[in-house]
């Protein structure tokens, strides 16, 4: 035998140094690995060999490998061992873990922890009941040395991993373990806590002695792991033993914050115990943390300034301990638990204050939801010392805001930090937006506690910005030469400006009445920003944000706002900053019509001037003024007048879109194709800005644009007695509701037209005829553009000076972006128009006919921009003769889609094929259309069938989170949240009277449930198919469709289940169909019996408390339980746990089972309570 293992190690051991030598080539690597493999998994000599190759004399990889075998034993081979060989092993791993290993520093960590895993293992699967003195031969090794105390430390840290956060065991042997593992928590702690204390004394004295070091550093390494494995018991174990002896731990823990080799793990530990919930009187001990001597140790602690890794890690968790701490503050100042605010809460805030003003932005921003929640606290936000440190803040944000520290550059002392932090430019960046979203939020609420304080801050910066020279810094955008790009200090400066000021403008106009408003002061900011004149574009788009942010208080000097009105449209700059001139104007508009229709006339006279005057203003200007012109116009609340400003507007635009020329080429493809360009090849070098094909272009953009300004801003008044007195109401529907006219009808219904015969000549352009007729230079303008591929693909980037290039280089991507802004303004235009129009625009004649006839003529194209929109505003009376016949045809050429899909996707899977990255990348991109395409006609499909009714939200969150923790849970919180009660909208109703739009919608929604989309399985789930089945269960279906409907469900378990919330959802759903269905479909039981390795007793036992009126009824969560094991055998595996080795953990007898009484207590002799009371020997009471 000897010889036999001695042989087989030797093999081993060469198999092990093919494996692991660089040079081995992938052949003789894979039989090495395979030989390998083959012996774990047949041989009998694993234990031997195991034990042989795991002698310390052997080479790290040898040793490791032979520690592997041992797991693997017992890992699979446990359950078939004699007692006796598992007795022999046990003893042998602790012969290991006794003399087994080097010293703790020599000893390399991938042993320790292999050696760790195979003890943790045989607890697995024999403690407490087979092993019950376990805890007390682990106290007993730590006595033999430091690298046994370490391994004991990573054992109890394993063991609460697998047990508690990983829970990889089945549940009855892991509430065993659990249960165990409470009970003797407190010897536990008590254990830990003392090898710790003992540890560090030792460190601290070792270290002070010369030629000491080897020993100090032994210690340290036991007090590190004693650390550690407290992380993994602090995170779970009952509060009570985090602060017994009056926080002894925590107290620990802030001294060890001084100590450069265990602050990081001390910081981990406390970072951990401060996050945790539950109830609020035993949390209260942890405001000992705010006591001096805490607050100093914190303090100290963070004084280095150095950028070593080790240490600035160690800076992240400090601050986010402190953070952590703010959370517990806010939580219990203010409570029934009555606790004080603390006496040197300004230390603690100017500690955060010293991390906000850090070079660090990470650490900056981890520091503001303890802003937020300080300021936002009903209590604290009164406090003297925070209303104080708000001011601090909003001083302090001023710097934060700036954007700068870009891991490239060395312009910032946050640049250094940044390169730790970030991996390129575009990731900095993208965290910087977010970081700046954060901060709006924080400032907003200071803004609360010190209106004015902040306005007077934000004025002083405006006012410095005005008065100083532009910089463009050294980097200079390659536009045109001195201009700044967004690095610049200048742009970097106003930029952040702007935020600060939108923040404390919005906030002050909400807070405070308007008799304490500073309108004086912000008049004087207003004009200065209006007198300021920069030729930068970057600089002015920051100007016209100020100015739209301070316009609100014009309304209280009305003499200004024609200066507004001046200055806003005629801001010339490069593209981006004539959109957002547009947009503010139209913002303006928006929000204070009222104040701006004095100035209507003089503002409409100047914009006819500037559209007679100016050649150079851009269609995109002209339909952004005519759009702030009708926004303005819906305060004359007079029809007459309103439809005679809109006639008027709109005249130019309806000549040109009805004119000959124009009629010519919307219905007419190959016209079309003429009139746009799209046939003619293009050079680069020919000029693309004055041709006439450019300018066609142009104008039927302008026509669209303005279209959808008018009908998307001409409304009538909001109160009903001003529309009746303007003349906008023309009657009553039959329910009482008032039925209104638009000003802009008439100018729709001449319109119209021409608008469905472009939708439905764009969708022509699709067929091969016309495919074929695009020029060389156009062959792929109906591709998707490159920029929305990188959307739908994820890849889309924040870009770091948007004025380097144009935003439409070449001629094709021109073209491309053309064809999109037609079509999607085609049916922005439709959307819009019933939502605006409604019953005007639901009574054109033959309306359904147009439709079908244009936006439907391909059916790929219509969900998103037009049809929810439609549904929404469709009125009751015209769901049969309007909405029927165009949702029907679509519902039911989707599921062809979906279906076509489904076997394009899957067959991919059959063939191996090499493909370039291009193709790869194509597929990706059709499979997310595809899913997006889906997603929306599920929406489409839930916003016309169902009404959802979501029950009310749990209360008092902080005491059910403390509840939560004080359970000791038995399994993870999985379970999905309250069903909403969904019921058929309407529509709904009216659809199922149409049986083939009922089977189609029936059918989508089943067949959505196994489509390789969890969003889309859960929704439909959960949501749509119970609600569109239910009202058919009690009529007859035919079995066929019964058992497709269950089997689809069975399916999507098969495709989904191992995600849990679709698991849920699922199971309840397939639950749902069996118990209503099954008492008259005798097939549902034919399709459970075909499920693998299904009970056919358990499965014979739940129909029969189904179906028998006398059998006993068990309670929901029972049945649940019950069904759920019936149809496991369903639920498919995630990808990476298909092919995993299963492993089996027998359990062990019950921990918890307690003898059932003997005697019957009703029939004892013992006189009970009530039966006394009613004896008859008590009829004197």
């Amino acid at each position: 035998m000897a010889e036999q293992v001695a042989a087989m190690c030797e093999q081993l051991i060469k198999a092990v140094n093919v494996m692991m030598d660089a040079e081995t080539s992938q052949i003789y690597r894979l039989e090495a690995l395979k030989f390998c493999e083959e012996f774990k998994e047949t041989s009998s000599l694993c234990v031997p060999c195991g034990l042989q190759l795991a002698d310390k004399a052997q080479p790290a990889v040898v040793r490791h490998f032979g520690l592997q075998i041992l797991e693997h034993v017992i890992k699979f081979r446990w359950n078939n061992m004699q007692q006796q060989e598992k007795v022999q092993l046990k003893e042998c791993a602790m012969q290991l873990l006794s003399n087994g290993t080097r010293t703790i520093l020599e000893e390399e960590s991938h042993i320790k922890d292999a050696l760790s895993r195979i003890v943790v293992e045989m607890i697995k699967r024999e403690w407490p009941q087979n092993w019950p003195d376990m805890l007390t031969e682990m106290e007993a090794l730590t006595s033999q040395g430091e690298a046994q105390t370490e391994l004991v430390m990573l054992i109890l840290l394993r063991l609460a991993e697998d047990v508690i956060t990983f829970q990889t065991l089945p549940s009855q042997r892991r509430r065993d373990i659990q249960h165990m593992l409470t009970q003797k928590m407190e010897n536990i702690f008590s254990f830990m806590i003392a090898i710790l204390h003992i540890n560090i004394e030792d460190y601290r004295k070792q270290k002070a002695i010369p030629g000491h070091e080897l020993q100090a550093r032994a210690h340290c390494r036991v007090a590190v792991a004693t650390l550690n494995t407290l992380a993994g018991y602090i995170d779970w174990v009952s509060l009570v033993h985090i602060t017994f002896r009056n926080c002894h731990l925590l107290e620990m823990l802030c001294l060890l914050l001084s100590e450069p080799e265990l602050q990081l793990e001390a910081a981990e530990c406390l970072l951990i115990a401060m996050s945790r919930k539950g109830k609020l009187d035993e949390r209260k001990p942890f405001m000992l943390l705010f006591d001096d001597v805490a607050i100093h140790y914190i303090l100290s602690a963070a004084q280095a300034v150095e950028v070593v890794e080790r240490r600035y890690i160690f800076l992240k968790r400090l601050c986010q301990v402190l953070c952590a701490m703010s959370v517990q503050l806010c939580s219990l100042v203010g409570s029934d638990v009555e606790v004080e605010i603390p006496a040197n809460l300004s230390k603690y805030m100017e500690a955060i204050l010293a991390f906000t003003t850090h070079s660090s932005q990470f650490l900056k921003s981890t520091t503001l939801p303890t802003w937020g929640a300080l300021f936002r606290h009903e209590t604290l936000s009164k406090d003297a010392v925070v209303v104080e440190m708000a001011t601090k803040y909003l001083r302090v944000s001023m710097t934060n805001l700036v954007k700068g520290g870009f891991p490239s550059r060395d312009d910032n002392p946050s640049c250094e930090y940044s390169r730790v932090d970030f991996d390129s430019d575009e990731d900095f960046n993208s965290f910087f937006n977010s970081f700046r979203a954060q901060q709006g939020v924080v400032l907003r609420s200071a803004c609360r506690i010190v209106p004015l304080e902040a306005f007077q801050i934000a004025a002083e910066w405006l006012q410095y910005q005005i008065a100083s020279p532009v910089d463009a810094g050294d980097v200079t955008s390659k536009t045109a030469e001195g201009l700044c790009s967004l690095l610049s200090p200048s742009v970097v400066q106003w930029d952040a400006m702007t935020v600060f000021m939108e923040c404390v403008v919005s906030q002050i106009l909400k807070n405070l009445e308007e008799e304490k408003l500073p309108i004086d002061e912000s008049m004087e900011l207003l004009q200065a920003v209006l007198n300021y004149d920069s030729k930068d574009p970057l600089i002015l788009s920051c100007v016209l944000t100020n100015v739209s942010a301070l316009f609100p208080f014009a309304i209280h000097r009305p003499q200004l706002i024609p200066q507004v009105l001046y200055k806003v449209p005629r801001t010339r700059a490069v593209k981006n900053v004539r959109r957002h001139a547009s947009s503010s104007i139209i913002k303006i508009c928006r929000d204070y019509p009222q104040f701006i229709l004095p100035c209507f006339d003089m503002f409409y006279n100047h914009v006819k001037k500037l559209f007679s005057s100016e050649a150079s203003l851009t269609h995109m200007e002209k339909f952004s003024l005519m759009e702030a012109l009708v926004l303005i116009s819906n305060q004359f609340k007079d029809f007459a007048k309103q439809k005679a400003f809109i006639d008027e507007l709109m005249a130019s635009v309806v000549a040109d879109w009805t004119s000959d020329e124009m009629r010519l080429a919307l219905w007419d493809p190959v016209a079309f194709l003429s009139f746009v360009g799209a046939d003619q090849v293009v050079t680069e070098s020919q000029s693309t800005d004055t041709d006439t094909v450019s300018l066609n272009r142009g104008r039927l953009c302008f026509c669209l644009y303005a279209m959808l300004a008018v009908v998307k801003r001409a409304h009538w008044p909001a109160d009903l007695e001003e529309a009746k007195a303007g003349g906008f109401v023309v009657g009553y529907s039959p329910a009482g509701a008032p039925i209104y006219r638009n000003p802009c009808t008439a100018q729709f219904h001449v319109l119209l037209p021409n608008l469905l015969a472009l939708i439905r000549t764009h969708h022509s352009l699709f067929m091969p005829e016309n495919m074929s007729r695009l020029s060389e230079t156009f062959s792929r303008a109906h591709e998707v553009m490159d920029a929305e591929k990188n959307v739908v693909l994820g890849l889309s980037q924040h870009s770091l000076d948007i004025y380097v290039s144009p935003v439409y280089r070449s001629s094709l991507e021109r073209m491309q972006g053309f064809f999109t802004s037609v079509y999607e303004n085609c049916f922005q235009i439709l959307g819009n128009a019933g939502l605006s129009l409604q019953q005007e625009f639901y009574t054109i004649e033959r309306l359904a006919e147009g439709i079908a006839g244009s936006a439907f003529v391909s059916l790929d194209h219509v969900v998103r921009l037009f049809l929810r929109q439609l549904v929404l505003s469709c009125p009751q009376e015209y769901y049969e003769s309007l909405l029927c016949p165009l949702l029907g045809p679509l519902f039911a050429y989707m599921m062809q889609v979906r279906n076509l899909c489904t076997s394009l996707f899957s067959g991919e899977d059959e063939e191996e094929v090499v493909c370039q990255e291009s193709q790869v990348t194509q597929e990706m991109l059709e499979e997310l259309l595809v899913r997006l395409l889906t997603r929306e006609v599920l929406d489409l499909l839930t916003v016309s069938c169902i009404s959802r009714k979501v029950p009310e939200p749990a209360a008092n969150k902080e005491e059910m989170d403390g509840k939560k923790e004080d359970m000791m849970m038995d399994s993870v919180q999985t379970t999905s949240p309250a069903q909403p009660t969904a019921e058929l909208t309407e529509l709904g109703k009216c659809l199922m009277k149409h049986e083939t739009i009922y089977m189609s919608l029936l059918t989508l929604s089943f067949t959505l449930l196994s489509w390789k989309d969890t969003t889309n399985c859960h929704r439909s789930a959960s949501v749509v198919c119970w609600t569109l089945l239910r009202p058919v269960v009690g009529g007859n279906l035919l079995p066929e469709a019964v058992s497709w409907f269950y089997t689809s469900v069975l399916r999507g378990l098969q495709v989904h289940g191992q995600h849990e919330v679709c698991n849920s959802t699922l199971c309840q759903l397939a639950m749902l169909i069996y118990e209503n269905l099954r008492p008259r479909y005798i097939e549902l039981r034919t399709v459970m019996t075909q499920i693998p390795n299904i009970s056919v007793d358990a499965l014979d036992q739940y129909d029969k408390r189904l179906m028998d009126p006398k059998a006993q009824k068990l309670g929901e969560k029972k049945r649940k339980d019950q069904f759920k094991k019936l149809i496991a055998g369903t639920v498919g595996k995630a990808l990476c746990q298909q092919f995993r080795k299963e492993v089996h953990i027998r359990n062990l007898p019950s921990l918890f089972k307690k003898p059932k009484p003997d005697k019957d207590l009703v029939q004892s002799s013992e006189a009970l309570g009530l039966a006394a009371l009613f004896s008859p020997e008590h009829d004197a009471l």
